[in-house]
């Protein structure tokens, strides 16, 4: 087997499992998906009802006050104000995507904090 070491190939794998999530998760008006992207130094988080193709939350972490750089306790709390805007719209069900990341490190501080919010997921 080939081992795949270039930038190149580490995007195309990341691509391939983020379209393989995307075939078994979509988001519903009754439990939307919460999609996450994570950049080199920040994070995006969306709550999106792809029936309607509507955004109904979103947050980043330019907007929580860390603008330089997101750390795993930035995205604890990233979380919890999400799960917050979330519970006062009235959602409490929600599909969680990761978009391909691996579940460690701030994506996973950014669950957890979701779950200590209120979300189920």
């Amino acid at each position: 087997m080939k081992k795949h070491t270039k930038a190149g190939d580490k995007h195309a794998l990341k691509l391939r499992r983020k379209n393989r999530i995307r075939k078994k998760i979509s988001g519903t008006t009754e439990r939307p998906r919460l999609s996450v992207f994570r950049s080199a130094m920040h994070v995006y988080a969306q709550v999106i009802d792809d029936t309607t193709g509507h955004t109904m939350v979103s947050i980043s972490s330019f907007e929580h006050g860390a603008h330089g750089s997101s750390t795993v306790e930035a995205c604890g709390t990233i979380g919890k104000t999400l799960a917050q805007r979330c519970l006062d719209k009235k959602i409490t069900k929600v599909v969680f995507d990761k978009n391909g990341n691996m579940y460690h490190g701030r994506i996973k501080a950014l669950a957890d904090g979701a779950r200590e919010g209120g979300l189920t997921f």
